[in-house]
């Protein structure tokens, strides 16, 4: 009887081994196939990657075509084409520009007399023109970068002479074989040099200052002259420049010579002060930073190349206008945290009798097994009867204010 139960039972295990075995062989089957599926797709994602590529590329290239720029294009943004000969030559030749530098008078100053001939120069330069003139003024921050190099220059000679008359002071206090007088005239140099030093070098710092706020403007006056020649298709571009700059040239000097009688002088500027006038109309922001000297060692491309993008711009003001108000937004906030500081420890101050009365209480309740507990009752009942009275004394205080104010 024992060994039929135990075939049955070695019979059902085997059973269940052959289907445990069974169902392993599935789920490996089933793993491998996907696997197997993931391969494929991996495949499949790799053929459409590379057959978008060209796509991709092609539509790289056409962004950068878009996006480029020829230089004609923006010396047509110029509204000019070249600076030659004293002119500035636009359309391609067809028009021809030259302008007169004019150095203005203070009107306000004058006297009555002189106010008059003025007024009778100008409108006799007025009467004059036979053909149109424009009338330009552009405000410019005044550089003092060339002063500030000569007064260093002058403060270096005034130093060293300081310095020679100490060591020929000192030399002579060595030898003593100098009179008291000559000591003394040796002595008051020395204090006079140093003087001059001190002022010298307070006038360098001050002019510095004014240098760096760029707040000391400066207005300049022009006229600009037009010329448009007439039958072009007779000459050559040399010759149309050659009677574009007789005509600009006559007309200029006549302009000079009518505008002395209202005393404002004139000059005809030359090819490299109108590379510079031009060069500070296109770059405003940034001719102080960047000078003329470096727009022409770059063959004037720095004429529209050194002004900042307008979205620069306004990152930049967006940026240092953050920076501001999280300043201002941590400086408030530790106000506040110092005036809630404040007024914590003002309210701890106002109640400090109430909470050195509770611990005092705090205190002789854990100490009461050592004091016993009759001694501990009796000094907490006092503690309190002394806390009723001080608050009894606090708010006769208070009311005593309250009618003293009525």
């Amino acid at each position: 009887m024992n060994n039929v139960e135990g075939n049955t039972l070695s019979g059902i295990l085997s059973i269940t081994l052959i289907i445990m075995i069974f169902i392993l062989l599935i789920l490996i089957s089933a793993y491998i196939i996907i696997k197997i599926k993931q391969k494929m797709n991996k495949k499949e994602e790799k053929k459409e990657f590379s057959n978008n590529i060209p796509n991709k590329v092609s539509d790289n290239k056409k962004s950068t075509i878009d996006k480029s720029y020829s230089k004609q294009s923006i010396m047509d943004f110029m509204e000019f084409d070249n600076v030659q000969d004293n002119m500035i030559i636009q359309e391609n030749g067809k028009r021809f520009l030259m302008v007169i530098q004019c150095q203005g008078v203070n009107y306000d100053l004058m006297s009555q007399m002189e106010k008059v001939a003025v007024e009778e120069g100008f409108q006799q330069f007025l009467n004059t023109l036979r053909h149109p003139i424009q009338l330009y003024i552009q405000t410019r921050s005044i550089n003092l970068e060339s002063s500030l190099k000569t007064y260093n220059n002058r403060l270096k000679e005034i130093e060293d002479k300081l310095n020679s008359l100490q060591y020929q002071y000192n030399q002579m206090k060595q030898t003593n074989a100098y009179t008291k007088e000559q000591m003394d005239k040796q002595l008051f140099d020395i204090k006079k040099q140093k003087n001059l030093y001190e002022y010298a070098k307070d006038i360098i710092n001050n002019t510095e200052k004014m240098n760096k706020s760029r707040n000391v403007l400066n207005k300049q006056y022009y006229i600009v002259i037009p010329y448009i020649p007439e039958e072009t298709e007779k000459f050559d571009a040399e010759e149309i420049q050659n009677m574009a700059f007789s005509e600009l040239y006559t007309n200029s000097q006549a302009i000079i010579r009518t505008l002395s009688a209202c005393s404002v002088m004139g000059k005809i500027m030359n090819s490299k002060e109108l590379i510079e006038l031009l060069y500070f109309a296109y770059n405003r922001d940034s001719a102080e930073s960047f000078g003329i000297e470096r727009a022409l060692r770059a063959g004037f491309n720095e004429l529209y190349s050194t002004s900042q993008d307008v979205y620069e711009k306004k990152i930049k003001a967006i940026d240092n206008m953050i920076e501001e108000r999280a300043i201002e937004l941590a400086n408030s906030k530790i106000e506040r945290a110092k005036s809630i500081v404040e007024e914590n420890a003002y309210l701890k101050e106002q109640n400090m009798d109430e909470l050195t009365m509770n611990m005092a209480k705090i205190l002789i309740e854990e100490n009461e097994r050592n004091l016993g507990t009759e001694i501990a009752q009796t000094a907490i009942e006092e503690i309190e009867k002394d806390a009723k009275e001080e608050k009894k004394n606090v708010q006769e205080k208070t009311t005593r204010r309250k009618r003293s104010r009525q």
